[in-house]
């Protein structure tokens, strides 16, 4: 059964543009706390508490979405490893997950569901971290994803209003995963290459950047490249320089991209974004090149202020100008 046929979009692709979320939760910014260190006012990938008097924080973030993929097991993992990675985004260690399932019990089995789960389990064990119970609802469209919490050091969190000028930009993942999606959800091609990136875990590059000393970081995912990346330098009061040309993309996306296969999710970010940035090169006249900077992603890599290891360096932080991204 084609999983991704019983969903109006997919995976990350799904989320409300940015802007009318923006709009949305406006009036809920700035509401004081004595415990809380991180909150909405940046959009930063979780909530942080501080408890106790030995410097910890306690971490909280919740992600569900519809279909990304046909296989059921495959999309268990990925919703999960999707989930983890906001935990691992602020610089923490995940210690609990809980399930969350919506489920339309007159048109698919309970077995996929159970899939599902299973899928789940297999990356949150891999991550060392442990998943007991949820919730679950009747639905007419399949979701699937995990409230997650962890723990990190207080003095220690990756977060968006961080940044520093003069600081390298890197990037732990291709992109890509969304316009290969879309053919998949199109057509019912396959791209493992798409899977294999979407349930890699998020942890090793986190460590990395917080052993290293960053302090700013976001993961990717369905704002696109773009749209982390305006609200990272915006929340830093900074502009992002990118290398157009630096960064990577997965084998098959400029094809699926050449084909027509991009999500609505996609076009929107990018409208969104557009007035903040300041195109050149191939970006300033090819809308292709724009789009797959805009590409919504699943399960996507960090973005780091900072070296890590093994990732590419795609750009620079500098002082605030005309512009908060700078394409060249």
């Amino acid at each position: 059964m084609r999983l991704t046929g019983y969903a109006h979009g997919g995976g990350c692709a799904c989320k409300i543009p940015p802007g009318e979320l923006e709009e949305m939760v406006a009036g809920l910014v700035g509401v004081p706390s004595d415990t809380l260190i991180v909150g909405l006012d940046d959009g930063d990938d979780a909530a942080a508490v501080r408890i106790g008097a030995d410097g910890t924080a306690v971490l909280s973030t919740v992600d569900f979405f519809t279909p990304v993929v046909d296989d059921a097991y495959d999309w268990g993992r990925i919703a999960a490893a999707n989930a983890l990675s906001d935990i691992y985004a602020m610089g923490g260690r995940p210690i609990l997950a809980v399930n969350l399932v919506c489920w339309p019990r007159d048109l698919l089995p309970m077995s996929l569901a159970a899939e599902v789960l299973r899928g789940g389990l297999a990356v949150a064990t891999e991550a060392g971290c442990p998943v007991a119970g949820g919730h679950s609802v009747d639905d007419p469209e399949p979701k699937y994803g995990m409230a997650v919490t962890g723990v990190a050091a207080a003095d220690r969190l990756l977060r968006t209003d961080a940044g520093v000028a003069g600081l390298p930009l890197s990037l732990s993942k291709p992109l890509g995963i969304g316009v290969l999606n879309s053919r998949h959800k199109q057509t019912g091609e396959v791209f493992p290459q798409a899977v294999a990136t979407m349930v890699a875990l998020n942890r090793a590059a986190a460590e990395a950047a917080v052993d290293g000393g960053a302090r700013c970081a976001t993961d990717i995912t369905g704002f696109g490249l773009l749209g982390h990346l305006y609200k990272l330098a915006r929340a830093s009061n900074l502009t992002a320089v990118i290398n157009a040309d630096a960064v990577p993309y997965l084998d098959g996306a400029r094809d699926a991209l050449d084909a027509g296969h991009v999500s609505g999710g996609t076009r929107r970010n990018l409208e969104w974004v557009s007035p903040h940035v300041s195109w050149a090169g191939r970006a300033a006249t090819d809308e292709r090149e724009r789009l797959l900077l805009a590409d919504a992603q699943t399960s996507g890599g960090l973005l780091v202020a900072g070296e890590v290891p093994g990732s590419p360096i795609i750009g620079e932080l500098v002082p605030r100008g005309a512009h908060v991204i700078e394409v060249r």
